[in-house]
């Protein structure tokens, strides 16, 4: 295996040199190394030993980058993505992890002087969506540690892989600019390529007696079916689903360390929601017949990759939820075995709205399974002492809400067992014994869901008062009411374009030149006459209404008193204009 060179360390600081008809990169970090090129003409790149000599005719525009995002190509030109502001969020096993503030996109598209006008036009469109782009929320790197693998992943990397630049260390799935780099990894500039993760990062400090207990929960999303919420559900044929994120939960504390991972997903079938207007599209299940093989797809990859697998799933056993609860049930019969496992529990309908403790009954019914197949841990000296066997696969029908509570409640369980572990908690010792950890620990998890939220349907998660609080409270499901409002919106109005900038990004979505040069449709129907003032009107009316009902008492949901009986009407219209 190629070993790396000193000279293949990540550049940490660098310069942009902006000159009329090329940019130029340079490092000023102080690490030995080159610079690189890149012609504003057609995106060509190369190395260079220094920045080219400014005259009156090349003044250049300089400013301050902190990595490379990568380099996507379009009709007619290429485009440049940079970081130009970072954060310092925290740290990964003892190296500094930074947080994407601020990226912009460099255009290298002098060649379109010479095109025809209608490619002009369709450039325009496309690079448009590299505008939504720069907007990307969840983006985390590290000049130092591949932080797409877990602790226990980079514990099993050999010495020879360890030497080997971070991207050719990184798990393909959670490389968030894994295409945008292809290009500059083509030219081998391995100190440009800065792996990014797209994901969560937050962690907290706290005393127990004279011990410092150091809590991390990091979040993968896997860039496979990435997307938003109504425009990518289920699977792909090949077992691939939305939503798929990977949840690391790590404690260290008097040099130790402690790992446990859970993933969350879609539920892998083949199925989607339309986006019609309604608050709650039909569920359309797609080619029943091969329902079976792409469970069993999805199911044989997680082996691979975790081993032992206990898949619980939260969804409703009625209506269009309950449909897909029995085909996932079905196909689910036919992976089960000594290393698989499925659970359904019905969320709703055994915690309702507002008792969630009733948790602990499916607590009981998968506690072995945790038991059995532990955690990760390395003692004071670095050496192995346990490895995690097995992983919790949960499932409700977004992969948010629901699911981050049940998340929470295994993360709290896990962390008590392995304090107990390493001397830390007595036996009937618990979280929830220390006040300011179990508030720190609660607000960890509700960050932690609202940002996977926020990245999948546009707003933090629902149900988060009780994650963050350990209850109910009318102000969170006041909030409850209003994010579910603004997902109908940002669903039907504003996701659609999303989900182009994403799979321009990802390269689900090639760009070529049509022969006969024609634009992309225009958009119309309901796409054109939609407004922001229009949608704000029936938000506005919906939460009213809301308002309304906590009033007359029915405090327990305010999503099934204002949106019960949307999704039963034939567009949201018809449901506000029948008061």
């Amino acid at each position: 295996m190629e070993k790396a060179e000193p000279s293949q360390k990540l550049y940490t600081r660098m310069r942009l040199w902006e000159f009329p008809d090329e940019y130029v990169i340079e490092p000023t970090d102080g690490s030995p190394g080159f610079c690189l090129s890149i012609s504003r003409v057609d995106g060509s790149i190369k190395p260079i030993d220094e920045v080219p000599h400014c005259s009156n005719l090349r003044v250049p525009k300089i400013r301050a980058i902190f990595g490379v995002v990568g380099l996507l190509k379009l009709l007619a030109g290429s485009y440049l993505l940079v970081i130009t502001e970072r954060e310092c969020v925290g740290s990964y096993l003892g190296h500094p992890i930074f947080k994407v503030s601020s990226m912009q996109v460099f255009p290298c598209d002098h060649s379109l002087k010479n095109t025809p006008v209608e490619q002009k036009k369709m450039e325009a469109e496309f690079s448009g969506l590299l505008n939504v782009a720069e907007q990307t929320s969840g983006l985390y790197f590290s000049y130092d540690v591949n932080i797409t693998l877990s602790a226990q992943r980079l514990n099993d990397l050999g010495d020879e892989s360890k030497l080997l630049p971070l991207w050719r260390q990184a798990d393909p799935r959670f490389l968030w600019n894994n295409y945008m780099l292809e290009i500059l990894i083509d030219s081998k500039l391995d100190p440009f390529l800065l792996p990014v993760l797209q994901g969560s990062f937050n962690h907290f400090q706290t005393a127990i007696g004279k011990d410092i207990v150091d809590v991390t929960l990091i979040a993968r999303r896997c860039n496979r079916r990435t997307g938003t919420r109504m425009w990518r559900r289920g699977a792909d044929s090949d077992g691939f689903v939305a939503n798929f994120v990977e949840t690391e939960q790590i404690v260290q504390l008097n040099g130790h360390t402690a790992s446990f991972v859970q993933v969350r997903g879609s539920i892998p079938l083949l199925w989607d929601q339309i986006v019609d207007l309604k608050y709650k599209p039909k569920f359309e299940l797609v080619r029943l017949e091969e329902a079976p093989r792409v469970v069993e797809r999805h199911i044989l990859d997680l082996r691979k990759k975790y081993g032992n697998v206990l898949a619980v799933d939260l969804v409703n056993k009625h209506g269009g939820e309950g449909r897909l609860c029995e085909k996932f049930g079905n196909a689910m019969q036919h992976v089960v075995s000594d290393d698989v496992r499925y659970v359904h529990f019905d969320f709703h309908q055994i915690c309702g709205h507002v008792h969630f403790e009733r948790l602990s009954i499916l607590y009981d019914q998968i506690e072995n399974f945790l038991i059995k197949n532990r955690y990760f841990l390395l003692n004071e000296k670095g050496e192995k002492v346990e490895v995690q066997l097995g992983v919790v696969r949960t499932n409700c029908i977004d992969c948010l809400d629901r699911t981050n509570v049940t998340q929470s409640m295994l993360g709290r369980k896990m962390l008590e067992f392995q304090l107990r572990r390493l001397g830390i908690f007595d036996a009937d010792e618990t979280i929830s014994s220390h006040p300011n950890f179990d508030e720190s620990f609660k607000i960890l998890w509700a960050d932690h869901g609202d940002d996977i939220s926020i990245q999948y349907s546009g707003t933090p998660a629902l149900k988060g008062d009780f994650v963050r609080y350990g209850h109910r409270t009318v102000q969170g499901i006041l909030k409850d009411g209003w994010n579910a409002l603004m997902r109908y919106y940002l669903n039907n109005f504003r996701d659609g374009t999303k989900q182009d900038a994403i799979d321009l990004l990802q390269g689900h979505f090639i760009v070529s030149v049509p022969r006969d040069m024609t634009p992309p449709a225009q958009k119309g129907g309901i796409e054109a006459i939609a407004s922001f003032p229009v949608a704000f009107l029936l938000i506005m009316t919906g939460f009213f209404f809301a308002i309304m009902s906590l009033r007359r008492g029915e405090f327990t949901s305010v999503l099934e008193v204002c949106l019960s009986g949307l999704s039963e009407k034939k567009d949201c219209l018809s449901y506000f204009f029948q008061f």
